[in-house]
């Protein structure tokens, strides 16, 4: 499969689980998040990654890079990380007698931001253009990053001493936030057997993850998922369904009209996924959650009573008429 001449949906699908099969090489079940990561790299989106420790999500970011043969960056965010730790800063240069731009680890095509939860909101405010605009801005001067660029952060939830929760802004950012669950019986005991002999957890190459895309390939299933028809009974199902979260009094804060964008897209890439040049209410209401969970808030009443914005998210989808 080259990039030359433009990719059918069959080859976006082909290529798709090309991609899944160099992750199982390392990383045990995980199916759902995998498709979904695939989802939000064909819709541009970011993903948040929230799960306790030890769960693979950092070593799940690194296998998915080295599939797509993109360039991989990692900052681990710690309470005393600046913004010039990220983005970088320009420094007098005595030999030139002029300035030079040294560029911060967020110059990559998919950055970990390990453990974003754990520094200060003024350094977390440093990924909000780069997340929206794919740049960034240093002394005045804006500086694009790679077309590709894919923030997938890691939160653990468990924790709440030294951390900081990511501010309403930031989150909305993000394509999805996805709950990373401990694994199954069967799951957990060919983790066992697999990784059990080992000191340490090995690289992906050192597991035989190959490269199986490149960024023109991208490019090309990108274009091709663009070209997926979404009806306009099936766009106004996603505006009704955004706006029903700001109707709800169980919620304080609805999702924004960037929420409706970001699911029409994401439903987009998931019909193309399955080969489909369509999009399906079926396709909205399985991306649902994970597109909306992070957006909203529960009143003071909701809380009281034990609600889960899962749950909510469930019913709105219920209630919510999609066209036939």
């Amino acid at each position: 499969m080259t990039a030359t001449a433009p990719l059918t949906l069959d080859d976006v699908g082909a290529l798709a689980t090309a991609i899944r099969g160099e992750i199982g090489k390392a990383v045990v079940g995980q199916a759902e998040t995998v498709d979904h990561l695939l989802i939000a790299l064909l819709a541009r989106g970011h993903v948040l990654l929230e799960g306790p420790p030890g769960t693979a999500k950092t070593f799940l970011a690194q296998c998915f890079a080295a599939s797509l043969g993109l360039h991989f960056g990692r900052i681990q965010f710690t309470p005393d990380l600046m913004p010039g730790d990220i983005l970088g800063s320009n420094l007098f240069n005595f030999q030139t007698s002029q300035f030079t731009l040294t560029r911060g680890p967020i110059f990559c095509d998919l950055l970990l931001a390990d453990e974003i939860n754990r520094t200060p909101p003024k350094t977390q405010a440093a990924l909000l253009e780069a997340m929206q605009e794919r740049r960034v801005t240093l002394d005045g001067s804006a500086h694009a990053l790679p077309p590709h660029f894919m923030v997938v952060a890691t939160q653990n939830p468990i924790e709440s001493q030294g951390v900081y929760p990511l501010p309403e802004a930031q989150l909305d950012r993000f394509l999805f936030k996805l709950l990373i669950p401990y694994p199954s019986l069967e799951e957990e005991t060919r983790i066992v057997a697999r990784y059990g002999e080992r000191s340490g957890l090995p690289t992906p190459a050192e597991l035989g993850i190959a490269a199986v895309a490149s960024p023109a390939l991208l490019d090309a299933a990108v274009a091709a998922v663009r070209t997926v028809t979404l009806a306009d009974s099936v766009t106004e199902y996603v505006v009704r369904l955004v706006r029903a979260t700001r109707e709800s009094p169980d919620l304080a804060c609805g999702a924004s009209p960037r929420a409706a964008v970001l699911l029409a897209s994401a439903a987009r890439a998931r019909a193309a996924l399955d080969g489909r040049d369509y999009v399906l209410p079926d396709d909205v209401k399985s991306l649902a959650t994970a597109v909306l969970r992070h957006r909203l808030l529960l009143s003071p009443a909701a809380e009281i009573e034990g609600k889960q914005v899962e749950a909510l998210v469930a019913d709105l989808v219920r209630q919510t008429e999609a066209p036939r």
